[in-house]
């Protein structure tokens, strides 16, 4: 009997194709606009923990300032790099301290010019920062100690300056300091928050202290914690041990922040997931649009098949028949919507992804709730057109003209 009902619903669809393909078009685009948003908010998502994850392994930042808000921070007393030599010896937990000082410098070479990010620090700084050189070499102690005019340069400020040549080698100038290239850093490209982590130069800390800065100070201290270590007791500890070395009394607020990376991760990863919830809520709409769609369709069905109610109805068919035969039209007209949608959203999203250059996920829940979201408003808006419809006076829709 079922199947009868879902033939005849066929027919009736096949009879009037464009009219049942437009009814179908706001279920086709819902679907479509929902699984694409939560796809690509997804790989959004998962490209968001990859960034932060390369960024470095169980990193901490270590600024002045009070915490105001995410990357802000009020001003206060710089850093020393005594500082980050005293978390090194006395935090167990901690396996690498780099302090660091950047500023922005024109780099030079020949007629080439490039204005890039120039931070003075120590070989840690690679270790703490999950990086490591394409070629040349690290900065050597004695270079590190009396400040040589040496620097490692990101793949970004190599091709900016020397175009097709290797660098290694070069000689180029920041400011008044001309530098030897003698490491080249291996390409990462751009970090979570849009920055290019290629366009850099490092220099010897006591050489951009010397050279650039002219004092001692250390902008920020960068550590990676010891794998498996609680970064909470860590920042628990390094808090203790600055507020001692910067005589603050227990009445006395922190003048410095400690930063987890997993705490950036988090509060981008919650960014993304709300915009991706917020587009799918909008996205979602057209489905309900094209519910109403399908009401006002087969509301008009009914009109013109009236007469054909009241034969099915002359001749025996019951009300419950007349019910199931317009609830499965409605029911199959949405879940074809649903299926076309998922046809186009995976296509859609796959080659969307590319082009943001975001992971590519393919969520099945999200596609199968997809699909029985588009039956339901079939049932749900085509409920009261097959009521109507069933509760027709046999008598009555045979006299309709």
């Amino acid at each position: 009997m079922l199947w009868n009902t879902i033939l005849l619903a066929l027919r009736a669809i096949r009879r009037n194709m464009l009219r049942s393909f437009l009814t179908v078009l706001g279920i086709v685009i819902g679907v479509t606009a929902v699984i694409t948003m939560v796809t690509i908010g997804r790989g959004a998502t998962v490209q968001v923990q990859q960034q932060i994850a390369s960024m470095g392994s169980n990193m901490l930042m270590l600024s002045p300032g009070k915490r105001l808000g995410p990357g802000q921070s009020s001003g206060s007393a710089p850093f020393k790099e005594s500082d980050a030599d005293a978390i090194a010896k006395e935090i167990s937990s901690v396996t690498a301290v780099a302090p660091v000082s950047s500023q922005s410098l024109m780099a030079i070479f020949g007629n080439q010019n490039w204005t890039t990010q120039v931070t003075g620090t120590n070989n840690q700084y690679l270790k703490v920062t999950n990086r490591s050189l394409k070629a040349g070499r690290e900065f050597s102690d004695s270079e590190l100690r009396s400040g040589a005019a040496v620097c490692i340069i990101g793949e970004t400020v190599r091709k900016k300056l020397f175009g097709g040549q290797g660098g290694l080698g070069g000689k180029i100038r920041l400011q008044k300091l001309s530098c030897d290239v003698i490491g080249l850093l291996e390409a990462k490209g751009q970090s979570t928050m849009g920055m290019d982590q290629d366009d850099i130069v490092l220099i010897p800390l006591s050489t951009f202290q010397r050279r650039i800065s002219g004092n001692q100070d250390v902008g920020m201290i960068q550590l990676s914690v010891r794998q498996g270590a609680s970064t909470e007791k860590a920042q628990g500890d390094i808090r203790t041990l600055m507020r001692e070395r910067r005589h603050l009394s227990a009445s006395e607020d922190d003048n410095f922040n400690v930063m987890d990376m997993k705490e950036i991760a988090k509060m981008l990863t919650g960014t993304t997931q709300l915009l991706t919830a917020l587009l799918s809520a909008v996205a979602a709409v057209s489905l309900l649009v094209g519910g109403i769609g399908i009401m006002n369709i087969m509301l008009v069905s009914v009109t013109e098949r009236t007469r054909e109610i009241g034969v099915r109805l002359a001749i025996g068919a019951l009300e419950y028949d007349v019910l199931m035969q317009f609830l499965v039209e409605a029911v199959v007209l949405s879940s074809l919507g649903g299926l076309i949608g998922i046809a186009l959203a995976t296509a859609g999203s796959f080659f969307a992804a590319r082009l943001m250059q975001v992971p590519y996920i393919f969520i099945p829940g999200i596609n199968v709730l997809a699909f029985l979201f588009s039956a339901a408003i079939g049932i749900i808006f085509g409920f009261f057109p097959a009521k109507r419809a069933a509760m027709l006076d046999p008598i009555d829709a045979l006299r309709h003209e």
